[in-house]
């Protein structure tokens, strides 16, 4: 029944609730995952330059490389006992936001913020090759789930905003909003939806705007694109993506198939094991520290075309290759995307200098560039989600054909190879566990 003269109409109201809503709690929800994601990216770069400042201290002492191998040790089992407190706080956890989406999970409580954003740190600041986006994903979906939960939201809202804060923070993650939006769109739900776009454009924008508050809102690489290639150079892309494709493929059954050889080890405890991972990190950091890390500093060398000698970058590209995999089995907070990022500039630096000396090709640092998103496709198979968050962290508009033509190859490549998408794989492994 209408409500009496002068009293407003309760019904009315809360089906202007139930309508618009989710939008208010996506809203209010991304300005917390902005200062969290923001706090999280401020912590990990003082913990960055604390390990340098350490690692530094420890070169005029007789056993330099006691202190860079203890560290990451010691970090690597604190994160690894951190995660095993709280459920899937280990490992990236963009397969839960997955599986949330598809009903197949139900969201974490807010116990796994501490345990995400001080593993996290702790993993990697101490020099593991994992990433920041999986640990701000996490959260911001999960805030965006309790929020939306104490807004009094229905289920199904509950779950948008849920994703829709994923999104955001992959934003935060990389101050490249629209890349959080697609990353919805492409990845998460593979589907567009009206609804689900606003409150994911909603989220984002209030994420990245409160995130600025802690962090600069400066491209993550900067970067000075060279002039679009010329058309008949988009054949050399294509086959640069094909390759791409396979080693996408490859790195993902080496991420899959470390987690396996972990899983077999029963009579190791879990945080033993990490220690030991983190034992053989911190060797490789003391031998440089470009070798381990997210991989940030290596990927603004390449790009600025002041990478080492070929040997040097094959040398990199093969223990990276083995330590980003060998890093995430150790079961701490982190993510993929970073060291797939580093990975995939490095091979777009060695393919530079094996075309070059036959083909008039753009600088090394647009074929770093074009890398970086080819094997973002073949191994995360979301091919403009990729393309997207290369262009928005390094401004390299110019390439957008080298950067699609690549990337439709890396996932074509990687599909032919019968390479399931690296986060499926995790969340049919998450979901088939205890």
């Amino acid at each position: 029944m209408p409500g009496k003269p002068g009293i407003p109409d309760v019904s009315v109201h809360a089906q202007r609730w139930r309508e618009h809503g989710a939008y208010v709690v996506a809203a209010v929800a991304g300005c917390i995952v902005g200062l969290l994601g923001g706090a999280f990216r401020w912590c990990l770069e003082q913990a960055v330059e604390f390990r340098e400042w350490l690692d530094g201290a420890a070169v005029a002492g007789s056993a330099d490389w006691l202190v860079p191998v203890t560290l990451t040790a010691a970090g690597a089992a604190a994160a690894c006992a951190i995660a095993r407190c709280v459920p899937q706080a280990a490992g990236s956890g963009i397969q839960h936001v997955q599986a949330v989406w598809l009903e197949e999970g139900h969201a974490r409580s807010l116990w796994l913020l501490p345990a995400k954003f001080v593993g996290g740190v702790i993993a990697i600041g101490s020099g593991l090759v994992l990433g920041r986006e999986g640990p701000t994903v996490h959260m911001g979906a999960t805030i965006g789930a309790e929020a939306g939960r104490r807004a009094g939201l229905d289920p199904d809202d509950v779950r948008r905003v849920h994703t829709a804060l994923g999104g955001a923070g992959l934003a935060v993650a990389f101050t490249a909003p629209l890349a959080g939006v697609i990353f919805v769109c492409e990845e998460v739900t593979r589907t567009v939806r009206p609804r689900m776009v606003l409150l994911t454009l909603i989220g984002t924008v209030t994420a990245v705007a409160c995130a600025r508050l802690l962090v600069d809102d400066v491209q993550a690489f900067p970067y000075s694109p060279p002039p679009a290639p010329a058309g008949w150079l988009l054949p050399l892309f294509l086959l640069f993506g094909v390759v791409m494709g396979a080693v996408g493929a490859a790195y993902s059954a080496l991420v899959v198939g470390m987690l396996a050889v972990c899983d077999r080890l029963t009579d190791v405890p879990p945080v033993v094991r990490a220690a030991a991972i983190g034992a053989l990190v911190g060797l490789l950091l003391a031998l440089d520290p470009l070798l381990v890390g997210d991989g940030d500093p290596l990927s603004e060398q390449l790009l600025d075309g002041q990478g080492p000698a070929v040997a040097v970058l094959a040398g990199y590209l093969v223990v990276r290759f083995a330590a980003g995999p060998l890093s995430y089995a150790a079961a701490t907070p982190g993510g993929l995307f970073a060291p797939l990022l580093a990975l995939g500039a490095l091979c777009g630096a060695l393919a530079h200098a094996a075309a070059a000396p036959l083909l008039p090709v753009p600088g090394s640092g647009a074929f770093a560039v074009v890398g970086m998103a080819a094997l973002f496709a073949g191994v995360v198979r979301a091919p403009v989600t990729g393309t997207v968050l290369v262009i928005e962290m390094t401004g390299a508009t110019s390439l957008l054909l080298p950067l699609l033509a690549a990337s439709f190859a890396a996932t074509l490549t990687a599909n032919l190879l019968e390479s399931d998408p690296i986060y499926d794989t995790l969340r049919h492994r998450m979901l088939e566990r205890p």
